[in-house]
């Protein structure tokens, strides 16, 4: 495969504004990769929808962001994309791939109490590969998992400069404590690459005594391990985000994108 040149991009995809929270930490290991940040409005929330229905349109969606962006690597920062669609994806494009998936690994390996928290969307939680992950990383111990699409919705109206109701947090909290076993929950992983966006609300519903965590700055790990040699421009340029045409979600206010890089915004 031929090197890829200075200024071909690293797509993030995600259904919606989540991966921001991937996206962040890989401009810190790679301050000036250009950058293409692209969310599915128009399948806004991926968490409700079938596995067939992911299994089809994100491979052809993304299909078409690499036609029109020639990046030279993609991330899918989605969870639910991610565990549903990755191996699709990776039949169908030949680029570089880099996948989502829930931190229970490292919570396995932090928790002392053996009770872990599983945070996601419906359809993450609900997935084999999160049985898979389980079984094979924190035999033993007990994961408890809770759907929460209310986070998704708040973590999106957050970042369009509305107030999060705290209610909405309590009640994907209470989700998983109020299982048997959730008092003794120390390591709760944030299995929706949406929920950082409310690490300072979660944190404080959730109490200082329980450890909140996720995958994100391994993922920019593996991005800057899969383009280690490569080379890229000599300065920062302001990436672009690009959203799907919705009539129910708009783009939020360029503001918003801008502690992350982002210098304008595309429909398509």
């Amino acid at each position: 495969m031929h090197a890829p040149p200075p200024d071909a991009p690293i797509l993030f995809f995600d259904s919606g504004l989540g991966g921001l929270t991937v996206l962040g930490p890989t401009r810190a290991l790679l301050p000036t990769a250009p950058i293409v940040y692209a969310a599915d409005y128009a399948g806004l929330p991926y968490g409700r929808k079938s596995n067939e229905e992911l299994a089809a349109r994100v491979p052809a969606l993304l299909g078409r962001l690499v036609e029109r962006y020639q990046p030279r690597l993609a991330v899918i920062a989605c969870n639910t994309a991610s565990t549903i669609a990755l191996s699709h994806v990776r039949a169908a494009l030949d680029l570089p791939i880099v996948g989502t998936v829930p931190a229970i690994k490292p919570a396995a390996e932090i928790t002392r109490s053996g009770v872990i928290g599983v945070l996601g969307t419906e359809a993450t939680v609900r997935q084999p590969y999160v049985d898979d992950l389980s079984a094979r990383f924190a035999d033993g111990k007990t994961v408890l998992r809770q759907g929460s699409p209310e986070l998704v919705t708040a973590a999106e109206a957050k970042l369009h400069g509305e107030a999060v109701d705290p209610a909405v947090v309590a009640r994907a909290i209470a989700g998983l404590r109020d299982q048997p076993g959730g008092d003794a929950m120390d390591v709760v992983v944030l299995a929706c690459t949406h929920f950082p966006l409310l690490q300072d609300e979660l944190q404080a519903a959730i109490g200082p005594d329980i450890r909140l965590i996720d995958g994100a700055a391994g993922i920019a790990r593996r991005i800057a391990h899969l383009t280690a040699g490569q080379r890229w421009p000599a300065e920062v340029s302001p990436g672009v985000a690009v959203f799907t045409r919705s009539e129910d979600h708009a783009p939020p206010p360029l503001a918003a994108l801008a502690p992350y890089g982002i210098g304008r915004i595309e429909t398509i």
